[in-house]
């Protein structure tokens, strides 16, 4: 195995300026431009040549959050991972959590500091972000998924 091309060492840069960690975000981008259907652990690790515990960590973050999944491999003892099909929506949709945590953060602030204050103000506007984010986000995911990724 070689190591990351440019374009994927790029999308992991912009995925770590997204906010995701270095490792995971590279761990991420070799499952995404891999031609094979699935790697091992031991093979992200060989072709990233990082540390198993560093893999082990972003493979558990990016199956928790829904961006991969773990597949049998009939015949091999090892774990098989792959980019989840529909990712990206499923992403997303779990995204909503955080919108319902964001505002609810929102809400608990405007009680504490009064809506009418500058904090209240300010918070206030977080609220109602986060609201339209909450009504809005189900459609868009659904209107992509009938839609899918053919524009």
């Amino acid at each position: 195995m070689s190591a990351l091309s440019d374009p994927a060492e790029h999308l992991a840069l912009a995925l770590t300026q997204g906010g995701m960690q270095r490792m995971t975000a590279r761990v991420l981008a070799a499952l995404l431009f891999t031609e094979q259907d699935t790697l091992t652990a031991g093979e992200i690790t060989e072709l990233l040549v990082i540390s198993s515990g560093s893999v082990s960590t972003a493979l558990k973050s990016l199956t928790s959050v829904g961006l991969i999944e773990k597949v049998p491999a009939p015949g091999s003892r090892r774990e098989h991972f792959r980019f989840r099909e529909g990712a990206w929506a499923t992403l997303m949709s779990e995204q909503n959590q955080l919108v319902r945590v964001m505002r609810e953060a929102a809400e608990q602030g405007i009680a504490a500091t009064g809506e009418d204050s500058v904090a209240g103000r300010r918070l206030g506007e977080m609220r109602d972000f986060y609201d339209y984010l909450w009504r809005e986000l189900p459609a868009l995911i659904d209107q992509w998924k009938a839609h899918g990724s053919k524009g």
